[in-house]
């Protein structure tokens, strides 16, 4: 089945309450291990949570909790996300991305990049740290590197 994509819901592996949103994974190939609460999910990785948040990257593993719950998402390759936070739309990218459900809590390390689409705003950093409850982002760089905020300013004449 080399090349073929393989989609499917969770419904199979994890246990979604009725109340939780719908959560989408395709990918080109999948390996569960039930004792060891893992997924890994390889090639061409979507997944996608309600209407709007989605994660791309070329390899995914996703920790379980005992009920087969997700309590975290770590994607690599490519990684990048789309997300909504205070009613904006924003986009990210870095080497690698973590995402924790009960949290709501985006990680990006390394090349790490956030774009609100909106206003243009893009930040630039080693960490960046996306909190959709709390509607907050932080960004963090090492070594003494810069973080970088790159925003448009309405010239008033």
């Amino acid at each position: 089945m080399v090349g073929k994509k393989i989609s499917f819901i969770f419904g199979l592996f994890l246990a979604i309450n009725l109340n939780a949103e719908r959560i989408e994974v395709t990918s080109e190939d999948f390996f569960a291990d039930e004792k060891a609460l893992v997924s890994d999910l390889k090639g061409n990785v979507v997944i996608k949570k309600g209407d709007y948040d989605t994660l791309n990257a070329d390899f995914v593993k996703i920790f379980f909790d005992k009920n087969k719950q997700p309590i975290k998402y770590v994607a690599t390759g490519n990684a990048k996300f789309k997300v909504i936070l205070n009613e904006k739309n924003y986009d990210g990218s870095g080497e690698e991305l973590t995402y924790e459900p009960s949290k709501q809590l985006y990680t990006l390390k390394q090349n790490a990049y956030l774009h609100e689409m909106q206003t243009d705003k893009k930040i630039y950093g080693d960490i960046i740290t996306v909190n959709q409850l709390e509607g907050t982002y932080k960004v963090t760089s090492k070594d003494k590197k810069p973080v970088k905020f790159i925003f448009q300013i309405e010239d008033k004449k």
